[in-house]
């Protein structure tokens, strides 16, 4: 396996899946997250028969506390430069993975499912890509910490709580918002958020997806139903751009769950979903 930005831990996460022959699990984590928001499906997957793998973004720190000294490490990233790492990872396992992502997480798994890499995909409140219409307020106003500073593009941006309350915890308590704040948000970069607002203007965008691909394999797409971050309009028309595909495409609605589906007290819901998606394909 190639690329400079191939972490020693990922390098052996790949290692690990050949050696065990499982079905592989590949989890794409979205902004203001890192891999270690997907520990509990990680464990859920592993003790269900598959090898997971929790892959980062290039550069993402270990931990949350590490996120907060040395925030200046997320500035910068693209989708095409996140697409082509994980691209490199999937490319050092023996078995083509199933793919499961959030947010942007949800765009990138669409992106790769897209190249031909996933044996089946399912992409959770996605991000939308070049073709996808819809624009709801509520998706203005969670993108607004980063898109209403141009300068933004290329920092590192962190929420507040009342921002993140907003955009991720807003179908959980007070008291579970500020839990699920100080466990897992972290600064994100800016750029992944102007490309996919710009993706409609921009033929050359890298928030584009092949949703002709035959090689794409299954996909489930699954939407939050009070989410404001990637609403229902954003979620159903990724499946409407993608359903043409002769592969499987699905998509479900999640009643009451907000963008922090993945990571609040009800995350098992979900995630079983996407469980007996990928079991019916991989």
């Amino acid at each position: 396996m190639s690329g400079k930005s191939i972490t020693e831990h990922e390098l052996e996460q790949c290692e690990h899946a050949n050696a065990t022959g499982r079905q592989p699990v590949v989890f794409v984590h979205g902004l203001w997250l890192l891999p270690s928001s997907w520990a509990r499906w990680a464990t859920l997957f592993e003790d269900s028969g598959y090898v997971a793998l929790t892959p980062g973004w290039p550069d993402d720190p270990e931990t949350v506390e590490e996120a907060a000294e040395h925030p200046e490490v997320f500035a910068g990233k693209s989708i095409g430069q996140v697409a082509d790492h994980f691209e490199t990872i999937i490319g050092g396992l023996d078995r083509k993975p199933a793919i499961i992502g959030h947010s942007f997480g949800g765009l990138l798994t669409q992106i790769l499912g897209g190249r031909g890499l996933s044996a089946v995909s399912v992409a959770i409140d996605p991000a939308p890509f070049r073709g996808v219409l819809p624009l709801p307020i509520s998706a203005l106003k969670s993108g607004s910490p980063v898109l209403s500073n141009p300068a933004n593009r290329n920092r590192a941006v962190p929420l507040t709580f009342e921002q993140f309350r907003y955009a991720f915890a807003n179908a959980v308590s007070e008291e579970e918002a500020r839990q699920l704040y100080e466990e897992f948000a972290v600064p994100a970069p800016g750029k992944p958020l102007f490309q996919a607002a710009a993706a409609n203007l921009n033929p050359w965008t890298e928030a584009k997806v092949d949703t002709g691909n035959p090689e794409r394999g299954p996909l489930l797409i699954i939407s939050g139903e009070k989410d404001h971050t990637v609403p229902w309009a954003i979620a159903n028309a990724s499946y409407k751009q993608q359903q043409d595909n002769q592969s499987v495409t699905e998509i479900v609605e999640v009643k009451g769950r907000g963008h922090a589906l993945t990571i609040d007290g009800g995350w098992r819901e979900v995630a079983d979903t996407a469980l007996a998606f990928v079991r019916r394909f991989a």
